[in-house]
């Protein structure tokens, strides 16, 4: 009998893991502090531990750049996870804007209502869920949600085999499905927006591992640097080279509805809509990040490796893609009324301008990596910004305002909208947040005349909608202009043209919101009825007085800007920040955009 070989023990790298290890505990004992921590006491505890825990992530992002751009990548655990440049890019572009996105979960109106349902269990509507909201509860769990969504999605571009992309791809989207169904308003529709979300994500992870499956049948193996060997060595599958371009579209389909793109995108409007604001703006950006950081990573590391017949029917795939995503999410966006949809749309049509950009991935120039890069951190910091000054722009219940019968019904609507807060006209009210505030104001009408009444949110809102337009002096153009300009240089000129003109007629829908807000006056308020027989009562209960001047009850405007904490604040000025300077200065971004496109089989 041979005797047993010795254990070797492997050796990992553990320092190269820290990023995602920081955030994955941070997580992990946010779980604990709902356990453990009284409730007083547990936002702010969650609060600290998952912005500490972001912020520790990106410093140590940081600090490992400079070692792994000179090592040019380290496999850790076997391979599992490849900590390259570009890996540890978009991680670092993860990171940074869930930070900002966490500042946006984290805020609270004045009246100290945040954005989620005090309990995620109640049935909408129900007793059980009244009284929980009477009680002052909230969803403090949503930190470590959110904490075990961006661990998910720092793993997913750094993946070196495709089971470990599939349990990151598990990881990410499973705590979205959760967050989707908590908005604190619109119960059902988030909760409908949550079933379709897992429903179609169920598909796309199904259709994902059947991919994984005729991978390894081909290659033995589902690491993506020996799928990579097997192909360019011809050690796979003796004549079934087109099993692996089959499983190859079926993983990158998979991944293509995680990032939007058409014919994948029907979940993104609902889901969009439906989810609270802040998680939209978290998904809207980071999921995008982490899904386009795998899906070139298989790409470059794979798809470069496809013979050329093969390599040409990939190609063309990716061009119908990015052709009908662009058009779909430009045509149906132009059409849109809701605020949310229509950013759903813009999502959409982005997604398509990104995937412009990967056309050229036989060509490993390095230009496509650092255009999607770029284009990842600007689009980014636009979005969450957006649906930043969306949670601040709320619905309310109307405000009877009682006004002589001959006063101008005009100087009553201009009172209403006076101020920079969109405080109730009601002379003497203190009530916070000018009344009932209810759910945001997502119907584009609502937003008209939002230029008078909040000059600076207003005006950060338009520069984030020309920075998705790709406005000269903004980062959308210089991301929109280096994604054409890859495009152009491996020949896919008449893709750039397509994805220009998308972009003219995106212009109209950006252009038309702004116009609504500085252009258009706000509503007339609506006078109520007198009733007949003379002065009679007013609806809310006040007599009317003698000497003709019987009075008319006009509804103040509907729409106000509520006050909050400040956190949303903070990531809407970091945005717009970001927005100008990566427009008028963005040299350095690029260059470092280049260094990180480098890849380690």
């Amino acid at each position: 009998m041979t005797p047993a070989a010795a254990f070797v023990a492997p050796t990992i790298e553990w320092a190269y893991l820290v990023p995602v290890i920081v955030v994955l505990v941070a997580g992990v004992v946010g779980v604990l502090v709902e356990a453990f921590v009284p409730d007083r006491a547990r936002r702010a505890v969650q609060l600290v531990l998952a912005l500490g825990a972001l912020a520790g992530a990106l410093t140590s992002i940081v600090l490992l750049w400079p070692d792994v751009l000179e090592r040019n990548g380290v496999r850790v655990l076997g391979g599992a996870l490849v900590v390259d440049p570009f890996g540890l890019a978009v991680q670092g572009i993860v990171v940074v804007l869930a930070l900002l996105a966490t500042l946006v979960v984290a805020d609270r109106t004045s009246t100290k209502q945040d954005a989620f349902a005090p309990t995620g269990a109640a049935v909408p509507g129900s007793a059980y869920e009244d009284l929980a909201r009477r009680r002052g509860l909230e969803q403090t769990e949503v930190y470590p949600l959110v904490l075990f969504a961006v661990g998910g999605m720092m793993i997913f571009p750094a993946t070196g085999d495709l089971l470990t992309m599939f349990v990151a791809l598990e990881v990410l989207s499973l705590p979205l499905y959760v967050l989707t169904a908590l908005a604190r308003r619109r119960r059902l529709l988030s909760q409908e927006a949550s079933f379709k979300y897992f429903l179609l994500g169920a598909f796309a992870s199904a259709i994902f591992i059947f991919g994984v499956a005729l991978v390894y049948g081909f290659a033995g193996s589902v690491q993506l640097a020996e799928v990579r060997g097997a192909l360019l060595g011809g050690t796979g599958l003796d004549g079934m080279t087109s099993l692996v371009l089959l499983g190859l579209v079926m993983v990158l389909t998979g991944l293509l509805f995680k990032v939007g793109a058409a014919p994948f995108h029907s979940w993104t409007p609902d889901v969009y809509q439906g989810a609270p604001t802040p998680i939209t703006g978290f998904m809207a950006a980071c999921t995008k990040a982490a899904a386009f950081g795998a899906l070139l990573r298989v790409l470059y590391v794979v798809g470069q490796a496809l013979p050329p017949d093969l390599q040409e029917k990939l190609v063309v795939a990716l061009w119908v893609v990015a052709i009908l995503t662009m058009v779909v999410g430009t045509v149906i966006g132009v059409v849109q009324t809701d605020m949310k949809r229509l950013l759903a749309y813009s999502s959409i049509a982005h997604a398509g301008f990104l995937i412009v950009a990967l056309v050229g991935f036989g060509e490993l120039s390095g230009f496509g990596v650092r255009a999607l890069l770029f284009y990842l951190l600007a689009y980014g910091l636009a979005t969450i910004g957006a649906f930043a000054v969306v949670t601040l722009v709320r619905e309310r219940a109307p405000q009877p305002v009682v006004v002589p019968a001959e006063a101008d019904l005009a100087t009553v609507g201009a009172g209403a909208g006076a101020g920079t807060s969109g405080t109730a006209a009601s002379a003497g009210s203190d009530v916070p947040d000018a009344g009932a505030v209810l759910g945001e104001a997502t119907h584009l009408s609502e937003w008209a005349g939002l230029g008078r009444r909040s000059p600076w949110l207003a005006g950060a809102f338009a520069l984030f909608l020309l920075s998705m337009a790709g406005i000269p002096l903004t980062a959308g153009f210089i991301a929109k202009f280096t994604a054409f300009q890859s495009a152009v240089a491996v020949g896919a000129w008449p893709l750039a043209l397509i994805g220009v003109l998308a972009s003219a007629v995106a212009v109209f829908f950006y252009v038309r919101i702004i116009v609504l807000m500085f252009f258009t006056p706000t509503p007339t308020p609506t006078p109520t009825p007198q009733a007949a027989g003379g002065p009679g009562t007013a609806p809310d209960g006040a007599s009317s007085t003698g000497g003709g001047t019987s009075p008319v009850a006009a509804l103040t405007s509907r729409v106000t800007v509520v006050r909050s904490e400040g956190f949303t604040t903070v990531a809407i000025a970091i945005c717009v920040i970001g927005v100008i300077l990566l427009g008028v200065l963005p040299s350095s971004v690029l260059d470092l955009a280049f260094e990180a496109a480098k890849f380690r089989p």
